[in-house]
């Protein structure tokens, strides 16, 4: 290292001085290009906090991604440890909570006296690494050297301050101002002022005080003695950016590494006691069903005082409407608290009044909100932003399956108004130009609005079977069966309620969408339906995954249902790890897009409960057994958020997409959707009613046991055991209120 005469540690802050980015970090530009796909990286989590750190535990400027991030806002984005002698082999790099990691590295005794052709590993350094309020290193140097030896540590760090979005790749003509670091006696300190005026920084703080500094390089020097270890330990922490992330119970360990792992293990802990447990004979699936429940923990967060779930680490660490409606459920056989809280949070941001910039309308619900720079400065719409056309139905379909899951008939009635508001924007609103489906025109505004607004909302991800782009407004066939579901649902809702009246409206209005979707979305040749509608009201007639969540809606008659089920079970659309987003007969079908032949988890898992719906049991088992595959070739048996569509070869798991989440939201709760479809569970807690249809466990599954799975006031205990072709299911226990249990084969 090249080390300049060290400036005096003193402990008062200087006077900001405004510099170059360059300056204050030591480099230029963002790089919008990650090296790496996020399932290689470290991924740690806690609350509104996370980071994203390679192999090494480092973080290298020239890979986007990595950093630590709050608020939507990367708060160290250089981190990187040079050691004596290294940089030294990793031994061993992983992260087996969402909370901790640690790594392994090696330094030979080359540099001490070794011989290059029999350098032998002799110093052994180990980091671990904690997320809470911050991010905790603690570095731990053991020397196996038969010698005393002179070793150095350097940590160097910087920090862009910058937004997620342009993380992403978002181009940016002006940034707010950098401030020159400053060290003070035990911390070096990283400020920006942004283009919305907050000042807003981030420190890390030594424990272990270093020996010298050279512009933002720490440096320790120190004799280590053979068997012996030294221990150095810092933190990461942001400053002017909320409140800090506290773990109850933890305020008397705020100095202890060990105490606050052992406070986050228990916080974890009782999350899971409060879930359903899910147990099998297959070691590979409970790991996916454990990895799932932990990721599902560190994505549901306290934010302004309310828990809701967030999308996914890295670049959706905040509530969306429709990823968090369709976790909410995909997890209420888990959970049901997740699914209450989404429903009362979304409800709060429900849309108000008219504004085009951020495309809010009364009654509807919002796609995304952001807290970072470009948000709070006005350059980008989110705040919320809701440019979404599935957000409003689907909320309703929530609604009354936590009814369903939790018979909490005060819950529903204090959200009536909530629904009405999103049922008037759906005829209002959602129909633009009154033929009695809900279409987008898109964003055509700057901001980072969006094109398409259904869930496959990549610019081309709803194409002509050639790659031609349709004119707006684009009618997408699974919104129109998101609404029918949702008219159907709350008429079955307000006819509970006593208003037979509404009731019967909801009723006549979904039968004649749901007649209205057969006979302008069916296509006969292709034994499927419509892709879309586009701007000619012409059919769309790509062949994707969207006609399947009409099976979950339970839009078509038994005959078309079939039929659609076959088409998605097909060798173009089936990959070997799951059903594609779009057939690979189409010239547009390409394998490694986000959705043109991708493969998504949550997606399958939509299409399975579907085809079980209409006794196609045997389609969601093979799709269960395919993610069952995926998951157990994956690190930690962790579902990612989507995958190339290539069809299966040799390898142990797919081919991976580059810049997915991971952890993400929806990928965790498919799991559960996928178990709810075989297994058959269908809920009414309000008639104290739990049927059991028609149950059939993969072939990789002999046998699951499901332990204190709530609905309304009952507890219950169920096992399923497979023989051959069959699937037995035994009820155990209820506690609580009394249930009746219908079980059909």
């Amino acid at each position: 290292m090249s080390e300049t005469a060290s400036p005096p540690l003193v402990a008062d802050a200087v006077a900001l001085v405004p510099v170059s980015m360059q300056d204050a970090v030591g480099y230029a530009s963002i790089d919008a290009h990650p090296s790496s796909t996020v399932v290689d990286n470290l991924v740690l989590k806690h609350e509104r906090t996370f980071a994203l750190l390679n192999e090494r535990g480092d973080i290298a400027p020239g890979d986007a991604g990595l950093g630590v991030y709050r608020d939507d806002t990367r708060i160290l984005s250089q981190y990187e440890l040079h050691v004596a002698g290294g940089p030294g082999k990793v031994l061993s790099s992983e992260a087996p909570h969402m909370y901790a990691a640690q790594i392994d590295l090696a330094v030979s005794d080359a540099a001490f006296g070794g011989a290059l052709w029999t350098a032998t590993n002799r110093v052994h350094i180990r980091r671990e690494l904690l997320t809470d309020e911050g991010l905790t290193e603690r570095l731990t140097v053991t020397s196996y050297l038969h010698e005393p030896v002179d070793y150095w540590i350097d940590l160097t760090s910087g920090c862009d301050f910058a937004d997620i979005f342009e993380v992403r790749g978002w181009p940016r003509e002006q940034r707010g101002t950098f401030y020159a670091p400053q060290w003070t006696a035990d911390e070096l300190r990283f400020r920006y002022r942004g283009r919305d005026g907050a000042l807003i920084g981030s420190r890390i703080r030594f424990m272990t005080p270093p020996h010298s500094v050279s512009g933002r390089t720490a440096h320790w020097r120190f004799t280590l003695m053979p068997g012996q270890g030294v221990v150095l330990e810092w933190q990461v922490l942001a400053d002017a950016l909320g409140a800090p992330d506290t773990v109850p119970g933890t305020e008397h360990l705020a100095g202890t590494l060990e105490g606050r792992r052992a406070a986050l293990a228990g916080w974890y802990d009782r999350w899971r006691r409060h879930c359903t447990q899910w147990r099998t004979n297959v070691a590979e699936f409970d790991g996916a069903i454990a990895q799932a429940v932990d990721d599902l923990r560190a994505l549901y967060i306290e934010v302004d005082g309310e828990h809701v779930i967030t999308a996914g680490i890295p670049w959706y660490v905040t509530p969306f409407g429709r990823d968090s409606i369709i976790t909410s459920l995909q997890t209420l056989g888990l959970h049901p608290g997740i699914a209450v809280d989404t429903l009362r949070y979304l409800a709060r941001h429900q849309g108000t009044r008219e504004d085009p910039w951020t495309e809010e309308q009364p009654g509807k619900i919002m796609h995304e909100i952001r807290r970072g720079e470009l948000a709070r400065a006005g350059e980008i719409p989110h705040v919320p932003y809701y440019g979404t056309v599935d957000a409003t139905p689907l909320w309703l379909v929530l609604l009354h399956e936590v009814w369903r899951w939790t018979g909490d008939e005060a819950l529903v009635r204090s959200m009536l108004p909530h629904a009405e508001r999103a049922l008037t924007w759906i005829d209002r609103y959602g129909d633009v130009d009154g033929d009695g489906f809900v279409e987008y025109r898109g964003h055509t505004g700057r901001g980072g609005g969006l094109t398409n607004q259904g869930w496959k909302d990549s610019v081309d991800g709803v194409p002509w079977p050639d790659g031609r782009l349709p004119e707006p407004p684009i009618a997408l066939v699974e919104v129109q069966g998101y609404v029918y579901d949702a008219k159907a649902r709350m008429a079955t809702l307000y006819e509970a309620l006593g208003d037979t009246a509404r009731a019967a409206q909801l009723a006549r209005d979904a039968t004649a969408l749901r007649t209205a979707i057969n006979a302008r979305f069916w296509l006969e040749e292709l034994g499927t339906y419509a892709l879309a509608l586009d701007g000619a009201k012409r059919p769309i007639p790509t062949v994707t995954s969207n006609a399947g969540h009409l099976l979950w809606s339970r839009v078509p008659d038994a005959t078309r249902a079939r039929r659609v089920g076959e088409t998605l079970l097909a060798p173009d659309m089936v990959s070997g790890w799951g059903i594609r987003t779009l057939s690979a007969r189409h010239p547009v079908y390409n394998p490694m897009s986000y959705h043109n032949g991708s493969v998504w988890p949550h997606d399958n898992a939509i299409m399975s409960l579907g085809l079980a719906l209409y006794r196609h049991t045997a389609g969601a088992v093979a799709t269960c057994s395919a993610l069952h595959d995926v998951a157990a070739g994956m690190p930690y048996h962790r579902l990612p958020e989507l995958y190339c569509g290539l069809e299966r070869g040799q390898g142990t798991r797919p081919v991976l997409y580059p810049v997915s989440c991971s952890p993400q939201a929806w990928a965790a709760g498919a799991v559960f959707m996928l178990l709810q479809a075989v297994t058959g569970i269908l809920p009414d807690a309000p008639g104290r009613m739990l049927t059991v249809r028609e149950p059939l466990l993969p072939p990789f599954m002999h046998r699951l046991v499901v332990r204190g799975l709530r609905l309304g006031r009952s507890r219950i205990t169920c096992s399923f055991t497979r023989h051959g072709s069959r699937t037995l299911a035994t009820v155990t226990d209820i506690a609580g209120d009394d249930l009746r249990v219908r079980i059909e084969v």
